[in-house]
């Protein structure tokens, strides 16, 4: 699989080649690129699930031909028996973040596919969800290799991992994770994905589906109701924008992270960048950073419960005041917040109308909660582990209350006719790499396969770690590394050139003659593919 492509007729970029493939044939058959993505996020659910799953959420920023940017919010929400209380009575002084007491909220990816079905179909789609989704079922019921990401990745809390109900049935051997190569069979998920393709997409929360998963979160312990999964809906809101020189790039609404990352666009651009591999750069990013950290757990919560309107804080007078508040030769201390853990994939399809789609799917920590429904064959996301069990933390645990999320997709249009999508896996880490590749290729123009490929740092933790320090892929220079401890970073090295935990990177770029280019990242299984 070629990790760039171009072609006038769409493009699509994904972490794992099968998902590309599917987005490939989809668009050269007709489809647009919201039904390329919905047989793309069935794909790589199935064949990348330590990333994704459709026991998850999904976040949608969609450009369509007619300029106007969408965004879908296929969010999940607590259960109605998840309460502070609840997990108090049974000894928690925090959310246990695997098993059945972390599978707290109820899943809304398929619904986002649903809502972005009804709107391709606004602009002419006319492929079926089971046409859409059986590649998918055919990898989870015939078998399909395990990736080499997959392969490497070992859950953080492994033990308890492997003993959430139902996970060693499917993901283990004797005893073991399934290696590289392995085939992975996922039978009740394939008939899951057979069965939602012929009697429609809301039969996952309303029909058999539902009602199975419903059953089996009830057996296993889980606070989710029958009623909590027939309640969830995606829903269609206004992104957040920030206007930057030439473009304005859009990312989605709390409780997702997408405020800090276009935050940290805001303030990067003012304190300039020349360079993006020496020690000013890296500052000026990690510096940015902090500044949108320090309003990240206060303003990304429950969409209902945000404090104030977002947008103030993307305001030309607001990002001033954040640029200025950076010392250029100092770095500040870490922001007092915890940080997000997290596994996720982006993948992005423009086709050959312009309609550009960035999306993330996620399921939170690898694996997710180790939660396998056996009826389903559903692995259900620990995203709800993100909530606190004080009741004065903004993102306190309630009954409906949606959780924080790091995910986020992006998405720019530039003032010369060119549109972009873009985005990563990978926690806390997400808005800056997003950052690091849109400074590298918009404003640096480098070309997209150098931006993607480029060397990248990222403060504060992804999944596995607790330390906050800033980690650096070992092809920076020396001589930069030691200039950003003389200003008072602590920098670690990763251990690899190209580390999976510097994330899993793609972009599309549409052009206004009509070429269409885009790719992804060599530090993951996938790449790009043209129509």
């Amino acid at each position: 699989m070629a990790l760039t492509a171009a072609s006038p007729r769409g493009v699509v970029a994904a972490p794992h080649a099968a998902a590309v493939e599917t987005g490939r044939a989809v668009l050269a058959e007709g489809g647009n690129a919201y039904e390329a993505m919905v047989g793309m996020a069935a794909t790589i659910a199935v064949v990348y699930p330590h990333m994704n799953a459709i026991g998850g959420d999904g976040f949608w920023l969609v450009r369509e031909p007619s300029g106007e940017v969408r965004y879908i919010e296929a969010c999940s929400t607590a259960g109605s028996r998840a309460t502070i209380g609840w997990y108090r009575d049974r000894g928690h002084d925090v959310i246990p973040p695997r098993g059945p007491l972390a599978a707290l909220t109820a899943p809304c990816a398929v619904d986002g596919w649903r809502v972005a079905l009804e709107l391709a179909r606004a602009g002419g789609g006319r492929m079926p969800a089971e046409a859409l989704l059986s590649d998918a079922a055919r990898f989870a019921r015939e078998g399909f290799p395990v990736s080499p990401c997959q392969g490497r990745t070992v859950p953080k809390l492994a033990a308890e991992t492997y003993a959430a109900p139902g996970f060693a049935d499917v993901f283990m051997t004797d005893g073991k994770l399934l290696a590289e190569g392995a085939t992975l069979k996922q039978p009740r998920l394939a008939d899951t994905l057979d069965h939602i393709g012929r009697a429609g997409l809301r039969d996952f929360f309303e029909g058999d589906v539902g009602r199975e998963i419903a059953a089996d979160l009830d057996r296993i312990g889980a606070p989710v109701t029958r009623e909590d999964i027939v309640a969830r809906r995606a829903c269609l809101r206004p992104p957040l924008e920030v206007r930057l020189r030439g473009a304005s790039v859009f990312n989605s609404q709390p409780p997702t992270q997408g405020l800090v990352s276009l935050m940290i666009l805001g303030v990067l651009e003012r304190l300039g960048v020349k360079s993006d591999e020496d020690a000013a750069f890296v500052h000026a990013a990690v510096e940015a950073t902090k500044r949108a950290f320090r309003i990240r757990e206060r303003v990304c919560v429950d969409f209902d419960r945000i404090p104030l309107d977002p947008q103030e804080l993307l305001t030309s007078q607001a990002l001033d005041r954040e640029a200025a508040a950076v010392d250029a030769a100092r770095a500040a201390p870490y922001p007092p917040q915890p940080s997000g853990d997290g596994d996720t994939i982006w993948m992005g399809a423009i086709d050959k109308e312009g309609r550009a789609i960035s999306y993330i799917q996620s399921i939170y920590w690898e694996y997710g909660s180790g939660c396998v429904l056996p009826a389903t064959g559903v692995l259900m996301q620990n995203r709800g582990a993100a909530f606190s069990l004080d009741p004065e933390n903004p993102n306190a645990l309630a009954p409906g209350r949606q959780p924080f999320h790091t995910l986020n997709p992006a998405l720019a249009v530039f003032d010369d006719g060119r549109v972009m999508v873009y985005g990563t896996m990978g926690g806390e880490g997400q808005p800056q790499t997003q950052a690091q590749i849109f400074a590298r290729h918009a404003w640096l123009g480098r070309p997209i396969e150098e931006a993607l490929a480029a060397p990248r740092f990222r403060l504060g933790r992804s999944w596995g770690e607790n330390d906050t320090s800033l980690k650096y892929e070992p092809r920076f220079a020396g001589e930069e590394i030691d200039r950003l401890a003389r200003m008072g970073h602590e920098v670690a090295p990763w251990s690899d050139a190209f580390d999976d935990e510097a994330g899993h990177a793609g972009m599309i770029v549409s052009h206004p003659d009509g070429r269409i280019e885009g790719g992804h990242d060599p530090r993951a299984d996938g790449g790009a593919a043209g129509a």
